[in-house]
């Protein structure tokens, strides 16, 4: 049952910053897609993958998805390596946020939207640095922002024992 409920939370939280109006890619995702796995543990990923995939079909599947939910499979599991310290974590995020950019905007290079050779792929890069700010930024902010969570869910827990 608390899987179920710890789903719901991750659930709601992507698919709130999905649904509400915001600026393009200025949601919890990546923040998410690296904070569960390393707060839970990797067995965790495919909540994560399940949420973004549902949030998905509301919102619209679209041509890019396996690169865009290959990304957060590729955050998941980096959050095993820089999970230890508050540091390491922000560290993790913003790679996180780096490997989003890097997969999403060769897949949309990949499928063809840019010329197939290396000055389109430069070009797709050159015209996702504005999303990418936006999810660097957005990131950082939900990654702040769990990391507090965390804090106090530890020190309410600490004062309980």
């Amino acid at each position: 049952m608390k899987n179920f409920y710890i789903f719901l939370g991750i659930f709601f939280s992507i698919a709130i910053t999905r649904f509400v109006p915001h600026p393009p890619n200025f949601t919890s995702l990546i923040a998410l897609s690296f904070y569960v796995p390393a707060f839970f543990g990797l067995r965790s990923l495919p909540i994560v993958l399940a949420s973004f995939a549902v949030t998905d079909l509301f919102i619209g599947l679209h041509s890019t998805v396996f690169f865009t939910w290959g990304s957060v499979l590729v955050i998941g599991l980096l959050s095993k390596y820089l999970s230890k310290t508050f540091v390491s974590r922000i560290i993790g995020s913003i790679i996180g946020a780096l490997m989003f950019y890097l997969i999403t905007n060769y897949g949309v290079w990949f499928l063809g939207m840019y010329p197939s050779n290396l000055s389109g792929l430069i070009q797709s890069y050159i015209m996702g640095i504005p999303f990418f700010g936006y999810s660097l930024i957005s990131t950082l902010i939900f990654g702040l922002f769990i990391e507090a969570i965390f804090k106090i869910i530890r020190f309410k827990s600490s004062l309980i024992s």
